[in-house]
């Protein structure tokens, strides 16, 4: 029998990195959406690259969208990234680092191609718990999105299929999250999580999305196998 297709959104983190690996365990074939949308981080591309070629996906897209023309966000502008911020800090209110709409924009890119491939499924990382404050990462956003997609496209109005979602890894601890990948075999030293990378790769070590990666090796007792400039 044919594997049922999968659109997931790849990064090339370790969140996305994992779903990857969990929709190949569940038994779907891969087709992995990356964007070039501006971001300054754009080593995560060569990331998720990587990923899909390990990973084993059927295919992988990268798709350029140019969220740098609006701006808004720290890691489509000049704006300093915020760092060494305390957990508490970190999940106080929304960051600079927030995109404005970037996960509507990319689901509806995701559900663009889900029709054409005539696939039902995508899975997205988003994470609820140990996460950095997106509105676009609730449980909340992903139920309305999914309503959307079922209304707005003609898979879902006309074809009789219901088109999913689906979020594994929303109430997961970045700790669960190391687990589970590990578990499946992820080799994390291929993927990027840094917000500030330097030139030449190494992570900043300091930035939300490192301290959160961090939090969650040392709490799984697994060394961060990711390089890092201090």
């Amino acid at each position: 029998m044919d594997e049922q297709k999968a659109v997931v959104l790849l990064s090339g983190g370790l969140d996305s990195t994992t779903v990857v690996a969990i929709a190949r365990e569940r038994g779907f074939a891969v087709y992995a959406l990356s964007f070039d949308y501006g971001q300054n981080h754009r080593q995560e591309l060569d990331s998720a690259a990587r990923v899909a070629k390990v990973l084993g996906a059927a295919r992988h897209a990268v798709v350029k969208v140019d969220l740098r023309s609006f701006g808004g966000s720290a890691l489509t502008t000049d704006q300093p990234i915020p760092k060494h911020r305390s957990a508490a800090e970190i999940g106080l209110g929304i960051p600079v680092t927030y995109v404005p709409a970037r996960n509507t924009v990319f689901l509806s890119l995701a559900l663009a191609w889900a029709e054409t491939l005539d696939a039902v499924d995508i899975f997205l990382g988003v994470n609820a718990l140990d996460y950095s404050g997106y509105p676009d990462c609730r449980p909340e956003f992903i139920a309305a999105f999914e309503r959307v997609a079922n209304l707005g496209t003609k898979m879902g109005a006309e074809g009789g299929r219901r088109i999913r979602l689906h979020a594994p890894l929303i109430s997961m601890t970045k700790k669960e999250i190391v687990q589970t990948g590990l578990s499946l075999g992820v080799d994390y030293s291929m993927t990027t999580t840094c917000y500030d990378p330097a030139p030449t790769g190494e992570a900043c070590g300091g930035c939300d999305a490192c301290l959160l990666r961090l939090k969650g090796f040392a709490e799984a007792g697994v060394r961060d196998p990711a390089v890092y400039r201090q």
